[in-house]
């Protein structure tokens, strides 16, 4: 089972242009050690599950055929820094890099959540170079029921206050989660390029209409 919740939005990504080109997206992974965040990222990008990974922190590339659309995800697999400085842990290039945003923890480890917490918050206090990058927070391990120490409505609360998506789940259990969460993720950096896209004509329009009237004054 998957649990999911969806952020707010007015837009819809079939609003973006219906040409068929390429598309590549930058998928910033985040979250304190030990979370799942390896499992998660390459679960999606093999299908395979693999438990324990080194401190590696790697940027891997993956294409994808979504809706008859050629998708090349970027994923940045970041380290937790070791001395657990959490203001230190979520960097301004990475946020000017990232289309969008996956925060992990572990439903069993409560110290992760509050990891994800501190992030979130961070990522909402920074400049406007990351304010357009959607936000997607990532419950994992689901399938250790008998350990948890987070509530999924923890985990639902904080999405839902800080705008951003939620998923529950279990990268060790099931792929089609992990599909779901990254599927997500790319839906929501298409609206918010359509929307940035909007923005931009709308500023143009406006721009060209203060043009006019300044002219006719000046006549």
């Amino acid at each position: 089972m998957v649990i999911q919740v969806k952020p707010n939005s007015s837009n819809s990504s079939k609003t973006m242009d219906g040409s068929q080109q390429k598309v590549e997206a930058n998928i910033l992974l985040l979250g304190a050690e030990n979370v799942g965040k390896s499992a998660l990222t390459v679960r999606f990008l093999t299908r395979r599950f693999i438990g324990e990974y080194g401190d590696i922190e790697s940027i891997y590339n993956h294409s994808d055929k979504i809706d008859g659309r050629e998708i090349s995800f970027n994923i940045w697999d970041s380290l937790y820094p070791q001395d657990g400085d959490s203001a230190e842990s979520v960097s301004e290039k990475q946020l000017q890099w990232a289309d969008g945003i996956v925060i992990v923890y572990s439903i069993c480890d409560r110290a992760s959540f509050e990891v994800a917490r501190r992030q979130v918050q961070l990522i909402r206090r920074a400049k406007k170079a990351s304010a357009s990058a959607p936000v997607v927070i990532v419950g994992n391990k689901r399938d250790l029921q008998h350990q948890r120490a987070v509530s999924g409505e923890e985990g639902r609360l904080l999405a839902l206050s800080s705008d951003c998506g939620f998923f529950e789940i279990s990268a060790a259990e099931n792929y089609h989660g992990v599909l779901l969460v990254f599927h997500e993720v790319l839906e929501l950096v298409r609206e918010a390029r359509a929307l940035k896209k909007g923005t931009v004509g709308i500023k143009g329009i406006v721009r060209s209409v203060s043009a006019v009237f300044a002219r006719r004054r000046a006549e």
